[in-house]
């Protein structure tokens, strides 16, 4: 295995991981998190199946089946993550984040920001790496 071999599946497994405690999370929450959803701007709809997207990418990307489209699924959805928290940052409303169910009650802040364009990275190692 190379080095860049190695480097691509410590990043996958990492935002992997994330991904999946971040959709049980939010599926723990139950009916809070539709809620929290929607305070940031999201259709119930559209709530109801991000935590159980979160979930199947996750364990695609640290199972490495597929590569490297579960990674490019995953780098996505974080892009529209980041878009929405970038939106709500810049109209002031600033609700708490809800990226990790009701755990994250910190208002939307360029620490989410951070964190995601970090997810970002190593998903695109993941996806390089494949």
């Amino acid at each position: 295995m190379t080095v860049l071999e190695v480097v691509g599946l410590l990043a996958s497994l990492v935002v992997g991981v994330a991904l999946v405690w971040a959709g049980v999370l939010k599926l723990l929450d139950g009916a809070a998190w539709p809620k929290q959803a929607a305070d940031m701007g999201v259709g119930r709809s559209v709530a109801s199946v991000v935590p159980w997207a979160e979930v199947t990418l996750g364990i695609a990307t640290v199972a490495q089946v597929f590569r490297p489209w579960p990674a490019v699924a995953v780098g996505l959805l974080l892009l529209a993550f980041t878009a929405l928290i970038g939106i709500r940052i810049s109209d002031g409303s600033r609700p708490p984040c809800a990226c990790f169910g009701s755990r994250s009650k910190r208002p939307l802040g360029a620490s989410h920001l951070v964190r995601n364009f970090v997810l970002l990275a190593l998903a695109a190692l993941a996806i390089w790496a494949a």
